[in-house]
């Protein structure tokens, strides 16, 4: 791929060389042009961040002044970006800051909430249990339990197999798209036929990631006193033995992958499609408070760089929140399927100690949705739901600490 501007660009010669590389470049037909001023090269984004750079959308930390224009009364010597610009220390504080804000958001997404992932999971298969945990306080008292007899261990186990599984999705999806004239991402003009093909894109990147997460869901909810130490990759072995037929032996009661295609994908493209809505329609509210405040009133600085990075933050917040609520129900019953067969022992989820077999018997989705209403009640859908409040809750402090140190560093360099 050839590059679209010319040899020995630097980004600031167009800035301060004047027409006379622009001549050199583009031929003494092509006279300079005072609107190439802010040209500046800029790294890819960062993940989790915006990467804001100065320009039209970049909020500044000092009073707003437009650069010197080439061939106007300002001196070449003179400072173009007053208050702050690139190569300032603020506009190095707010690429790292972004960096850090995104990455406080996914250390806490994906690290500190995995011992309530994994007690969630363990009280949704545990048919068993008489005590439901929808309430955070009894989810404390058991997660302590287990911390107790066992150690930290047993609330970090399958952490490892969650990144593989999110690592191989990833993957699937890339080269799918790559492959195929799916599309990975939906552009403005988007129609319901592409919408159909992004769709079903997703369906066949959870079609492939299906065993893994079999694999991973073992690793969670498996007890840690009877299982020995696995691999990095073990998940990435047993997933590909239960595809071939090949591994660790299970009973007669294991669904078939083909058993559990429809609801697995139902799970992850209803997941998938509430995430989308909710996030949108949350990032247009706050962007249109946020407009609106703007021309009611004058915004500090400090609050312009929060507007700048926070309302994807909240807006990806609020989309996971709303699917994981709304989806509950269906991903019990997803988990239960997953487990069936594969003589998993669990710990007991009353008690806090010892453990129980997984000894169920659904023939399939309906048969599971039948069985809990029937045994368990409607609340034996939403087992261990007391494990999302404290994962969303702590979510939600640590952006607020994050927002609050952000504010801090910005207050203090300006």
């Amino acid at each position: 791929m050839h590059p679209r501007r010319p040899n020995g660009f630097d980004g600031l010669g167009y800035r301060a060389g004047g027409g006379r590389e622009e001549a050199a470049a583009f031929g003494a037909g092509f006279p300079a042009r005072p609107d190439q001023a802010h040209w500046v090269t800029t790294p890819p984004d960062i993940p989790g961040s915006r990467n804001l750079h100065w320009g039209d959308r970049t909020p500044q930390l000092g009073p707003a002044a437009a650069p010197t224009p080439l061939g106007g009364s300002g001196s070449l010597h003179e400072d173009p970006y007053p208050g702050g610009g690139p190569g300032n220390g603020n506009d190095q504080l707010n690429r790292f800051a972004g960096f850090g804000i995104g990455l406080a958001s996914l250390f806490t997404e994906n690290v500190l909430a995995h011992p309530c992932i994994v007690l969630r999971r363990q009280c949704q298969v545990n048919y068993h249990a008489r005590h439901y945990h929808l309430t955070p306080f009894t989810v404390i008292n058991i997660m302590y339990s287990f911390n107790k007899t066992q150690g930290p261990r047993a609330l970090w186990k399958g952490m490892g197999s969650t990144f593989i599984v999110q690592g191989v999705t990833l993957g699937a999806e890339g080269i799918l798209s790559e492959f195929t004239s799916l599309p990975r991402e939906l552009s403005h003009k988007w129609s319901l036929r592409r919408i159909g093909e992004h769709l079903l894109l997703k369906a066949l990147t959870y079609v492939v990631a299906m065993p893994f997460y079999s694999a991973s869901l073992i690793e969670t909810v498996q007890s840690e006193i009877i299982r020995d130490n696995p691999g990095i990759l073990e998940c990435v072995k047993e997933g590909i033995g239960r595809v071939v037929g090949l591994g660790v032996p299970h009973s007669k009661r294991l669904l078939p992958l083909l058993a559990l295609t429809f609801p697995t994908v139902l799970h992850g493209v209803l997941h998938y499609i509430v995430t989308s809505i909710v996030q949108k329609c949350v990032l247009l509210i706050l962007k249109r408070k946020q407009v609106q405040s703007q021309a009611t009133e004058s915004v500090s600085s400090v609050q312009s760089m929060l507007d700048a990075y926070f309302p994807e933050l909240i807006a990806s917040f609020a989309a996971s929140l709303c699917s994981d609520v709304l989806l509950y129900p269906l991903e019990t019953v997803l988990h239960r399927l997953h487990i069936q067969g594969t003589r998993t022992i669990i710990d007991n989820t009353d008690l806090g100690y010892e453990v129980l077999p997984i000894n169920t018997q659904y023939e399939g989705m309906r048969d599971c949705i039948n069985t809990i209403k029937q045994e368990e009640g409607m609340f034996g859908f939403y087992k261990g739901f007391g494990a999302i409040v404290i994962q969303y809750t702590l979510h939600a402090a640590v952006l607020q600490i994050t927002k609050i140190i952000y504010s801090t560093l910005l207050q203090n360099s300006i």
